[in-house]
């Protein structure tokens, strides 16, 4: 996993990823759209998506759910109601059980790179400008993690927070995002500042 800092205009807004689900899911089949929209809201890296099992995510009709990732440690992730109800439709309409992968090739077994990359390749042209793909805005499918990592911590949500969602450190974080840790975008508030900071009295000599 690169530490190297992300290009904040290399990440594709929200704009750009619901604009790409749109597409993906009017233009593909299968387990492909799910796959995306669950990337897109759960930060989960391709690999950890597709070893997905049903048994795996709870998923409570109208509220946030969750998502347990085995890889590693195993780490718990919020899954919101939108990607709650896109999981939901999913698996009555494959008609799923428990211990199967929650996004299963269409002949069964686990979803393969190649289709995935394919349909993202051809929604990048086609729902991207030209100079949106020859920057190489989204130009991996692992961009729909790094989006989403992204907008968690526009949001708000601690970097500690992220970190264990993401299953990384808080460290690599820091260094993946440099753009959301910018002095001059906190609002300091100097007369707090001053406060904690005073010194006790101290007797003059």
């Amino acid at each position: 996993m690169s530490k190297l800092p992300i290009r904040e205009s290399s990440l594709p807004s929200a704009d750009h990823v619901r604009a790409l689900l749109s597409w993906i899911q009017d233009e593909s089949s299968g387990a492909v759209f799910p796959f995306f929209a669950s990337m897109a809201g759960t930060a989960l890296s391709p690999g950890e998506a597709a070893s997905v099992r049903v048994q795996d995510v709870t998923l409570p009709d109208g509220e946030f759910g969750e998502v347990l990732v085995r890889a590693g440690e195993g780490r718990r992730v919020p899954v919101s109601p939108d990607i709650v109800g896109v999981l939901r439709r999913w698996i009555d309409e494959a008609d799923l059980e428990a211990e199967d992968l929650l996004f299963p090739a269409e002949r069964g077994g686990q979803l393969a790179s190649s289709e995935y990359k394919r349909a993202w390749r051809r929604a990048r042209q086609a729902v991207l400008s030209p100079d949106e793909v020859q920057a190489g805005l989204g130009e991996q499918v692992s961009s729909l993690r790094d989006s989403c990592l992204d907008r968690w911590l526009e949001a708000g949500v601690p970097s500690r927070g992220v970190a264990e969602w993401a299953g990384v450190s808080a460290s690599w974080i820091a260094l993946r995002y440099p753009h959301r840790f910018r002095l001059e975008d906190v609002e300091i508030d100097w007369g707090h500042l001053e406060e904690i900071l005073r010194l006790p009295d101290i007797p003059e000599q």
